[in-house]
């Protein structure tokens, strides 16, 4: 859904602005090419990650790049800001991803794989740091599901 959100602002970035470069008399070949280089600019800003996990890793792709975490062996987890929370996980073989809480909290199988490999992680030895961290955001998540499931019954 989001990502066709952002084939439709880069689409509209690109169509208005080739619309007012006709109508200001200055379009050619060359400024259509650049109106349209720049809308798939805005494409790659606004394309948001996408998250993929199975049992044992879990996995952003963003913009070019994709970046991977052995669930199963965290050594650190972080949660950082207060409006626009990230949190950052790293595993004992040197990778790093960050991603938005909601995300996990949207999904609850995402949720299901990270904590099932963060407490492999801990009976393991290598999660070093963030097991509060990871207790909160599943106290955080279990919240946001139960409003969730009391809204859609209409119990609310």
């Amino acid at each position: 859904m989001h990502a066709r959100h952002a084939v439709y602002c880069a689409v509209g970035f690109s169509g208005v602005a080739m619309l007012l470069d006709q109508v200001s008399g200055g379009f050619t070949l060359p400024r259509a090419g650049m109106w349209a280089a720049l809308g798939a600019m805005v494409f790659a800003v606004l394309l948001p990650p996408r998250v993929t996990a199975a049992e044992g890793w879990l996995a952003v792709r963003g913009a070019g790049r994709e970046r991977r975490v052995r669930t199963d062996a965290l050594s650190v987890v972080e949660l950082y800001g207060q409006v626009a929370q990230r949190l950052v996980l790293w595993d004992a073989y040197g990778g790093r991803l960050d991603l938005n809480p909601r995300v996990l909290a949207a999904n609850p199988l995402l949720w299901h794989l990270l904590d099932t490999g963060a407490r492999r992680s801990r009976e393991r030895g290598t999660l070093r740091s963030g097991t509060d961290v990871l207790r909160e955001l599943g106290e955080w998540i279990d919240g946001e599901t139960a409003r969730a499931v009391l809204g859609t019954s209409g119990l609310e």
